[in-house]
């Protein structure tokens, strides 16, 4: 394989993984959207798109495969790869917390409305946030925003602790609210794990442009290299 057709084979492996990344943001849009008006309809287009999801992480794994087998890439190349299969894993998590929220809200409507004291559209805007933020970071090799959004991911912590507090201590003062409030946690939790996966793609991103890991010491993030526009043909 010539070096122009390994490195056009190298961009459509990342066009690909961003059409899956637009898919797994829409499906927690859509999730969020369902829990917001109670519209089983929308749910059915989550699990939809979670099989579609599915489908494309498995392209998307041999295409690495076969390029990891065909050539015996640079080491940013390598790293670029070796990303890519981690961000696709992550990738299809987010489509599977889409689909846990779409779970809850189907179970949410055997019990009538009850209002929360908990903001779940908040939490699920910084946790999208974080997700486009990291996978701009993805598109532009850009280890510094990657790092930014290692810093995010304590504010949705925080909001996934306080509403568990808060469903907690609602469940054992208004047992009749139990179901919707653990159902709600539970959504709460979804959002948090999928801040996670943002955190993890953001690692690989900072792993692949600096060759840092910084999984469980974010600081070396900080003493890596200057991010750059790296590329994932750079030398």
């Amino acid at each position: 394989m010539t070096r122009i057709r390994f490195q056009q084979n190298l961009d459509d492996l990342k066009e690909k993984l961003l059409v899956m990344a637009g898919m797994a943001e829409q499906s927690i849009q859509r999730a969020v959207e369902a829990f917001r008006v109670r519209d089983i309809s929308i749910c059915d287009l989550v699990d939809r798109g979670e099989m579609a999801i599915n489908r494309l992480e498995r392209e998307i794994d041999q295409m690495a495969l076969d390029l990891l087998a065909m050539e015996q890439p640079m080491a940013i190349d390598l790293r670029f790869i070796l990303s890519v299969i981690k961000i696709n894993a992550d990738l299809e998590r987010v489509g599977d917390s889409a689909r846990t929220i779409s779970d809850r809200v189907r179970d949410l409507q055997a019990f009538p409305m009850a209002e929360l004291p908990i903001d779940i559209p908040k939490t699920a805007s910084l946790a999208g946030a974080m997700v486009r933020k990291a996978l701009q970071a993805f598109i532009e090799g850009n280890a510094e925003m990657a790092e930014s959004v290692l810093k995010m991911d304590d504010s949705v912590d925080k909001l996934n602790g306080a509403a568990h507090g808060t469903l907690l201590n609602l469940m054992k003062k208004e047992p009749a609210v139990a179901p919707q409030a653990l159902n709600a946690l539970m959504i709460s939790r979804a959002l948090e794990r999928v801040a996670d996966h943002a955190t993890n793609i953001a690692e690989d991103v900072i792993f692949w442009v600096r060759g840092a890991d910084v999984r469980h010491h974010m600081g070396q993030a900080a003493g890596g290299q200057p991010a750059g526009q790296a590329g994932p043909g750079s030398q």
